[in-house]
């Protein structure tokens, strides 16, 4: 992905879920088939998120040759990007479980009309 596309309108980097997902996998795994596999993705997409994540912070997070091992950055932010996770996770779990994400019915207008009051119509 060109890299004007990852930065958002201010110019800073955009980090996606997905991206870390797949670099932990690949940390376990030290295997990119299995690891992609494991994601439920193709090899070559796994591998390019990969690639993305690096270029995004600047350096290789895995030594490829000859087996895939964790370069000095991936070391240093994987348990970060272990949090990060989990974090995301607990804050799906909640959204799941609010109340506020139940539908609630908007109440009708007094006379039972149900267009928008007169004062907001065109």
């Amino acid at each position: 992905m060109p890299a004007d596309r990852m930065r958002d309108g201010r110019g800073t980097a955009r980090m996606k879920i997905r991206q870390i997902v797949y670099f932990l996998a690949l940390c376990e795994e030290l295997h990119f088939t299995r690891a992609a596999r494991r994601c439920g993705v193709a090899q070559p997409s796994l591998t390019n998120a990969i690639r993305a994540l690096e270029r995004e912070l600047g350096a290789a997070l895995f030594h490829r040759k000859p087996r895939p091992r964790l370069s000095e950055l991936g070391v240093a932010i994987r348990p970060e990007l272990e949090r990060a996770l989990a974090h995301v996770e607990r804050a799906l779990a909640h959204g799941r479980l609010s109340p506020s994400r139940r539908r609630v019915a908007r109440p009708r207008q007094l006379n039972g009309d149900r267009r928008e009051p007169a004062a907001t119509r065109p």
